[in-house]
Order: C-alpha cells, then sequence, then structure tokens
C-alpha cells in the first residue's frame, strides 16, 4: 500500500514575526509532505516577503486580493494537488511528528473525515496542554465528545481531499467560527480520527489576532442554516455552542443585533446556558464595558484552568 501524500495549506494574512516558523515546522516534519502552499491573502506587513526567503522547493507562495481565511484556506486546497490537505494556521507551528502520526491514523483508520492530533496552547504564561480526549482512533461521537474537549482545530488537522468534493469548502465569508461551521458538515457523515499526542503549537499571543480585529461578516453562511430540530441532541448542542462562542464576539465588537438573533434562535440550549447568559448580559451593556469585562472574565477563567480547577 503506497503512502498517503499530504499536501499543506498556510493562510497568511500579516503575521511578519510568525509566518517563517510555521513554515519551517512544516519543512521540519520527520514524514514529508507533498508541498507547502502559503496563500498570502493581501498582508500589508511583508509576510509575503518572509516566505519568499525561505529557500525550498517545496514552499509555493500564492497571492490574492485580502478576501478572508475562508477564501484563503479554499483557494490553497484548491491549488493543492495531495490526497490529503494539512491545515496551519501562519501564527502556529507543529511539532516535527505530526505529520507522521496523521499518516500512521490514516493507515490505521482509513475512511475518516477528519484525522487530528492534540495540542498545547502558547500564552504569555508558557505552554499548557489543551483539555482533551486521552484514547487515540475514531472519535466515538464527535458533538458529545467536543461539548468539553477540543477535539479537532485547523492547525491540528488533515481532511481528505474526496471530503471536501463531497461536503465542499470552508464557508466564505466567515470570519469567527468558520473551521466549525466545516466540522459539523464533516462529522455528519464521515468519522472523526484523533490522537491524543500534542503535537502542534496553538498561539494566544501572535499579532493580528483575527478575533481582535473582527469587523462585521457578509457571508451567506450561518449556523442557524446548520441547525436541524430532528438531529440528535449532542449534534443541535455543538450547533448551538458554536454559534453562542461567536455571538460573544460579535457582542463584545459591538455586534448586538447579530449576538442578540443567536441568543434568540439557540435560546433552547441545555448545555450552554453559561454562555447564553453570557451573551445577553453582555448585550445588555454599553459596547465600551464589554470588551473589558469578558476581557477579566476569560484571564480568571484561564487561570482557574490552568490550576486543574
Amino acid at each position: 500500500m503506497s503512502k498517503p501524500t499530504i499536501s499543506v495549506v498556510i493562510p497568511l494574512y500579516n503575521k511578519q514575526r510568525e509566518v517563517a516558523a510555521a513554515v519551517r515546522s512544516a519543512l521540519a516534519q520527520s514524514y514529508p509532505p507533498l508541498e507547502i502552499v502559503v496563500v498570502d491573502d493581501g498582508s500589508t506587513d511583508g509576510s509575503a516577503e518572509v516566505v519568499r526567503q525561505i529557500s525550498s522547493p517545496l514552499v509555493r507562495l500564492i497571492a490574492q486580493p485580502n478576501a478572508g481565511v475562508c477564501v484563503a484556506r479554499n483557494h490553497g486546497i484548491a491549488e493543492t494537488s495531495g490526497e490529503y490537505v494539512a491545515l496551519l494556521d501562519a501564527d502556529d507551528a507543529w511539532e516535527p511528528g505530526f505529520l507522521a502520526e496523521i499518516a500512521a491514523m490514516i493507515e490505521e483508520f482509513p475512511g475518516c473525515g477528519i484525522y487530528c492530533t492534540g495540542f498545547s496552547i502558547v500564552s504569555h504564561d508558557g505552554m499548557f496542554p489543551a483539555e482533551s480526549p486521552t484514547k487515540r482512533g475514531i472519535v466515538e461521537n464527535f458533538f458529545r465528545d467536543s461539548a468539553h474537549r477540543y477535539i479537532a482545530i485547523p492547525s491540528a488537522s488533515c481532511i481528505p481531499r474526496r471530503v471536501f468534493d463531497t461536503v465542499g469548502g470552508f464557508p466564505e465569508g466567515m470570519k469567527i467560527a468558520e473551521d466549525l461551521h466545516l466540522w459539523i458538515r464533516i462529522a455528519r457523515r464521515y468519522p472523526v480520527c484523533f490522537s491524543p499526542e500534542r503535537l502542534v503549537r496553538y498561539s494566544r499571543v501572535a499579532s493580528n489576532r483575527s478575533a481582535a480585529v473582527y469587523t462585521p461578516e457578509q457571508t451567506v453562511y450561518s449556523f442557524e442554516e446548520l441547525y436541524n430540530p430532528e438531529a440528535p441532541e449532542e449534534d443541535r448542542e455543538f450547533v448551538a455552542r458554536a454559534a453562542l462562542g461567536k455571538a460573544l464576539i460579535q457582542s463584545v465588537k459591538g455586534g448586538t443585533k447579530e449576538a442578540r438573533r443567536a441568543a434568540r434562535f439557540f435560546g433552547w440550549t441545555r448545555t450552554y446556558r453559561r454562555t447564553l447568559r453570557k451573551v445577553r448580559v453582555l448585550n445588555s451593556l454599553p459596547v465600551s464595558w464589554r470588551g473589558p469585562l469578558i476581557g477579566f472574565y476569560n484571564t480568571l477563567a484561564w487561570r482557574i484552568a490552568k490550576k486543574g480547577l
């Protein structure tokens, strides 16, 4: 049986300080990628020049006018030729064994829609393990098991090309939780495979983080469209989680109308009542208060979580 060919897609927008480390981590894999496609989404800070200075025949830089991360990822996926596409954000990095573990899972558990691994979170306080399942193999129930643990994030995920052909790509125009929109569509049709090995470094400290520069979306996609009242409860609750988490960010940035609509549509949730309450409380406050309040809450929650509480 031939070894799986894996292409790497890196969307890039104003990550001049971080992108070299991301690309070099892909080049340093013990299981080499077929190619590394970097899609520059209209960067203005010299990010593209940093990539050009990396001397490797595997690295290909594609430029496009600024259109958002979903368009950049979809553009990159369309340009690749591997059987599988591994995603890596320009401010994250892989440990040398990431693609080797992905390839091993592909051979051991064929036919899955996503192959993903555990990851570590890089913060101003150091690097800490993300809460994730401990069992290697096919996830029993992606929606249920994702309720309070991380299973898939873009930089720790690899997707067969045939899956994109079946379910489509990332929802263009979405800027928040666009990955969850795709995961939902995939997990409804395919099993998900996970390894608890922490082989990815996910950064919370990088420059130009997308959530910090949110502007209103122009998209035809939504989580409301994914809601299916006939779906199992864990499926419906996961959609609510994605929508309400997105609504929190929208509310903080002044998207009161959008956040209110999500809170109203997903007001039935039982699993994510706390998130629903946070959205409603934030929406009741002046916009200028929302950012500092949620920032304080998140900082406190992060410190408590690090202590295992």
